[in-house]
């Protein structure tokens, strides 16, 4: 009994996954198509952009990516320490920085 809901669980997890590939990559897709509609490309200059378009965008997500708490915490630090920040300053500038 335990093994079917696990077993089941881990089918609904992995859907679930896929369902938001498919739907980051259908955002691609939009985002794509309306820029290559603004700029009224057709035929094989519009396949050329909407390839690059989207090869540009599979990779820019993992450049924005929000840095992780450890390299918030390095570069808020070297800005403070950059900035000879100390005390209460140091601590509301270390918050402020943090937080974004």
């Amino acid at each position: 009994m335990s093994f079917v809901r696990i077993s089941l669980l881990a089918v609904a997890l992995l859907l679930s996954t896929q369902v938001m590939a498919a739907n980051s990559q259908q955002d691609k897709m939009k985002s794509c198509n309306a820029d290559a509609t603004a700029k009224s490309l057709s035929g094989d200059a519009r396949k050329t952009f909407m390839s690059t378009c989207l090869k540009a965008t599979a990779s820019a997500p993992a450049a924005s990516m929000p840095a992780t708490q450890q390299e918030k915490m390095k570069t808020c630090n070297a800005d403070a320490t950059g900035q000879n920040l100390k005390g209460d300053a140091r601590k509301t500038f270390m918050s402020t920085c943090l937080k974004k």
